[in-house]
């Protein structure tokens, strides 16, 4: 079986979370297998080693998994991007709206460099929101987007088409 079968396989959908009508895919379940959760951290840095990246925004929580032990591999800066209030130092931030709600995220204004090529990580792609909200402190920090990487993608949300205007290369290791 391939990665992205094993990938398929573990993830496991719960429905109605957070509200009726949402499959939830939770991928806790892979953190539980090692060899696997090994497995994806090195196959997104097989994908993201040839770009040139100067850091990798990871958003809370999930994307703190896999978006610093890819950082890790890569020999490069891990720039957290947390919900509104959990960061200690001057912050910027940017409200956005979800699938199921709206939310606010903050970066450290010191994050990310003028000029410095940023990957957005995050498990998983829906309608875009949370990425976007990425990209946008990207920008307002003086960085430039380099693409954006995904464990999951929801690919009939369309999420990928609206993060298009930021960044060209948007890499998901699973689509459902």
């Amino acid at each position: 079986m391939n990665l992205k079968e094993r990938i398929t396989q573990s993830i496991r959908t719960v429905p109605d979370f957070p509200k009726p009508g949402i499959m939830f895919k939770d991928i806790t379940p892979l953190l539980k297998d090692v060899k696997l959760s090994k497995e994806i951290t090195e196959a997104l840095a097989e994908y993201w080693s040839p770009h040139k990246l100067d850091a990798i925004v990871g958003i809370e929580s999930r994307g703190f998994i896999w978006g610093n032990s890819l950082a890790q591999l890569l020999s490069i800066p891990f720039v957290p991007i947390r919900k509104i209030g959990k960061l200690p130092a001057e912050t910027l931030n940017f409200k956005y709206d979800l699938e199921y709600g709206s939310a606010e995220v903050e970066i450290h204004k010191d994050g990310i460099e003028r000029g410095k090529r940023v990957l957005v990580h995050d498990d998983l792609l829906a309608t875009g929101g949370t990425a976007i909200a990425a990209a946008e402190l990207i920008n307002m920090s003086g960085g430039e987007v380099a693409g954006f990487s995904f464990l999951v993608e929801l690919g009939f949300l369309n999420g990928s088409k609206e993060l298009t205007r930021y960044a060209s290369n948007i890499h998901s290791l699973v689509t459902y």
